[in-house]
């Protein structure tokens, strides 16, 4: 078997390898070289299989995590959880607390308000243009408590919006009612031939019997 090649730069082997294990390693790498590695769509939260979303968010550290949510929530509680958790205690991690869930934050900090209200106190506001139920209220409550700062007090309310088109209509119904009279002028006449008619009809019914004896 030759052994042309440099064997140090491409196995982990030790110095004491067979010929074989060196040969078997070599060409196992090969092999790997054709496969192109999964990782870079796999670890992306918008590109990997839905079913490996649930292991990339515990990787991610995600607490508060619904199996039942829409697919489009769930990648997006994946993909905001990194940021989130680098930026806790911030207006952004606040806003990225709100948008995993798929609403629309509006976040106000105390400084900001006229008049200024109490020191490190935030406004959050979350609306909504889908149906809200109890159970995503509870959620957004546990998402702000994990992206909030200890010293931070929060006033949480949530605004339901609706979008759609408006139509508006309108018809009218307009008609015109004409009298015409005959001309009834005083002193003009008339004149004109008069034709008249009669007419006669007349039936005989006559009735033959047969002869009784």
């Amino acid at each position: 078997m030759r052994d042309d090649f440099d064997v140090t730069r491409l196995s982990l082997l030790p110095v004491n390898r067979s010929p074989l294990e060196a040969a078997l390693d070599l060409g196992f790498a090969k092999l790997l070289e054709r496969i192109t590695p999964p990782f870079p769509e796999l670890m992306d939260p918008r590109k990997t299989p839905v079913d490996f979303l649930p292991y990339l968010a515990a990787d991610r550290g995600v607490s508060e995590w619904n199996p039942d949510a829409p697919e489009e929530e769930k990648r997006l509680t994946v993909e905001l959880a990194w940021p989130t958790k680098r930026q806790a205690g911030t207006r952004r991690a606040l806003e990225n607390a709100v948008k995993g869930l798929q609403l629309i934050p509006e976040v106000v900090a105390w400084h900001e308000r006229t008049p200024r209200g109490e020191p490190y106190s935030f406004t959050v506001r979350a609306f909504s243009d889908r149906p809200y139920t109890e159970e995503i209220d509870e959620r957004l409550d546990r998402r702000i408590a994990d992206a909030r700062s200890e010293r931070d007090t929060l006033s949480v309310s949530v605004g339901l919006s609706a979008f759609g088109t408006h139509y508006i209509g309108a018809a009218t119904f307009c008609g015109e009612l004409a009298t015409i009279y005959p001309i009834d002028i005083e002193g003009v006449s008339a004149s004109g031939v008069t034709y008249r008619g009669a007419g006669h009809y007349a039936v005989e019914t006559t009735t033959i019997y047969p002869q009784v004896p």
